[in-house]
Formats: C-alpha cells, structure tokens, sequence
C-alpha cells in the first residue's frame, strides 16, 4: 500500500514520539470488544516477523477504528492547523480500500463531514465534503504519494512504523491469539528495554492466514485501557470494484489543481506564513525535528510568537496561559515548564521550544541541554 506508506503521522506515533503536533485533550478510551480466544498453531515471535515481512495481498476494503487517550492538556492546534492533531484524539472511523499498487482509498469520517483520498493510477485526489473543495495532482511517472495532509492510517501502516524500532533494545514475543473484524488472529508484543521510554508494550494483531496486521496497540507502564489503538472492525479481501476510486467531483466543488507536490490546504489562506519547508526531519513537517532514534526518539518544534498559527487565533488556546498551570522546571539546559502524563512528556522552554516524547523527563532535559 504505497500511498499508505506515506503517512507520517503514525511515524511520530510510534513509538509516540512526536506527539508535538497531537497536543490534545483524549477522550476516555476502552477496549475494542473483546472476542473469544481461538486455538491456533503455535507460532514464534521471528515467524510472525517474517510474515509480517512476506505477507501480499491484491485487494481489500474495510473499516478502521482509531482510538486514543494521551492524556495530553488542551493545546491542540499551536504547532499546526488541521494536521494530525484531530487524528490522534478521541475516536475516528476510517474506510479503506485497496486495489495494487496504483489503486488506493482512504476515507476519514466524522460529525462534520468525511475527508477522501483517493489515487486512480498517476491521478490522485483530496477531497473535504466540509468545505467542498478537492485538490488534484496528476504524479509524475516514477513518483509516489507523499507528505499528504491530513490523510488517515491504518493498522499495518502503524506495524509497520513500531517494527521499524525492533533492535537490540526492544524484547519480542508472542502473546494471547485474538479474534479481530471476525479474523483469527497471533499477537506480536513489542517491548521496550530503554529505560528513557514510557511505552510499556506495543500489541499487534496478526490475521492467522492472511498476516496483515488488524489490531495496534500501545500501552503506557502500568497502563490499561491501551492509550493508542487502531483496529479493523471489518475487513474483506476482495479486490474492490474499480469505481471506488474514481472520484465523481459533487455539484459546485472547487478544484484545485497542484503540480508541485502537497501543499496544506490552509497555507494559501495565509501568505504571511511561509509555505517551503525550513529545516525538518520530523515526517515531513516544517519546523519539527527529531532527535535520537528507536524508542527514545523525541520532536522539538519552534513555538515563538512569530510561528505560532494565526488562522484560528481567537481560538486556540492560549498557550502561555497553559503552560502557566504547568510546573517549572530549570537545569543546566535552561528553564521551561513541564508536562507529564503515564504515556507523554512534554517540556516547553523559556526559549520557545516545545520538547516532546514517549519518554521521561530526563530525556527531555537531555535533548534540551543539545
């Protein structure tokens, strides 16, 4: 799923490292309901690994549900507008459909309309039933989709990301078999050694037969409910009939037609905010960086006045109002407020970096010190 791959927002997911940009109150979280444990044949955690790696499929439709609780403060919207904030808050149902490599469709529903991805061979499509509006962009032979916005994921999307992280530092095994979207399924746990990480485990569900990941979950230390999740509900896999991805533009949409790659919908709309990327390695976003790798990995974003959003001012939050309730904190790194939660750290400095990670607070302050 190529088009899939190119989410980044599930790279600062896992192992929730870049949590800067979902900066959001959670909505309580519980388990997606729980199935009768089926019999399987034993498994090993290095098998499931290669049939992660090996799995092929054609085709496939379904529907994901994504569910998060970061237990994170209400400062949703400071570093980034529309980004993947509204995707790692709360609850959210996706559709997905697949068909090869040149055949993809994500679609993002919620209460206030539904968001589409759609890519039909070189023709790829965004369209917001909300607003109306679609882009389009014809891609150039031998380029793939990449650094869309506000496009959702999905499970294997996030298996991939997490197994990304497997080295000498993180322990595998196999866990309890599952049954997910009516599928028998093994469980691969992830779990980390480094001691600077606050995830405890990461769950994946593996379909018995078919091995594509169906469930995604990571848990804080000591946590329960998990704090992340993402499942398929249902899932078929057959290959989808060839007009879901054809994209019928609806009466009065306004297109847009992009020729040099992605641009946010929301940067036309104000030109005094520079639109090229500055220095980034954080998924492709500017102004976010990483730092480290694996589970330790965290993102430092720029929070001055002069880059903070200004679309939505009179509703954002204010952000040194926020950070106000929050403790102080200083070292040899400076000085700054801090935030903690079972899963989240966040250290915002008095030099207007926000330091965040799945990780401790000296962790942070490490980062901090540079």
């Amino acid at each position: 799923m190529s088009v899939l791959r190119s989410r980044p927002a599930l790279r600062w997911l896992v192992p929730v490292a870049a949590v800067v940009t979902v900066i959001g109150g959670g909505a309580a979280l519980g388990r997606f309901a729980a199935e009768a444990e089926p019999s399987l044949p034993p498994r090993s955690a290095a098998q499931l690994l290669v049939d992660l790696q090996t799995a092929r499929f054609e085709g496939l439709s379904g529907t994901v549900v994504q569910r998060a609780d970061l237990g994170l403060p209400p400062i949703a919207g400071l570093l980034a507008e529309d980004g993947p904030a509204s995707l790692l808050t709360g609850s959210h149902t996706l559709r997905v459909w697949h068909s090869g490599p040149d055949q993809q469709r994500i679609a993002f529903v919620d209460t206030l309309g539904q968001r589409d991805l759609i890519r039909n061979g070189r023709d790829v499509w965004l369209w917001n039933s909300r607003t109306n509006t679609a882009t389009h962009r014809v891609l150039p032979e031998g380029e793939e989709v990449a650094n869309l916005p506000e496009v959702p994921t999905t499970p294997q999307e996030a298996a991939a990301q997490a197994l990304a992280a497997v080295d000498p530092t993180t322990e595998v095994s196999v866990g309890r078999s599952a049954t997910v979207a009516g599928r028998d399924a093994y469980e691969l746990v992830l779990e980390p050694r480094d001691a600077a990480s606050l995830v405890h485990q990461v769950r994946i569900a593996i379909d018995a037969t078919e091995h594509l990941p169906l469930r995604f979950e990571v848990f804080a230390e000591g946590g329960d409910p998990p704090a992340f999740e993402l499942a398929f509900t249902q899932i078929d896999y057959a290959r989808p009939d060839a007009d879901q991805f054809t994209f019928n533009p609806p009466p009065g949409v306004q297109i847009t037609e992009q020729e040099d790659g992605w641009e946010h919908p929301e940067a036309a709309k104000h030109p005094e905010q520079p639109t090229q990327p500055g220095p980034t390695d954080g998924g492709g976003q500017p102004g976010l960086r990483t730092v480290g790798t694996g589970w330790a990995t965290v993102v430092v974003a720029k929070v001055d006045e002069a880059e903070r959003p200004t679309a939505a001012a009179e509703e954002a939050p204010d952000l040194d109002l926020l950070a106000g309730q929050l403790p102080a904190v200083q070292g040899d790194w400076g000085s700054g407020r801090l935030f903690r939660s079972e899963l989240v750290t966040a250290l915002l400095t008095d030099d207007g970096r926000l330091i965040v990670g799945a990780v401790t607070p000296e962790r942070l302050y490490e980062v901090a010190r540079g």
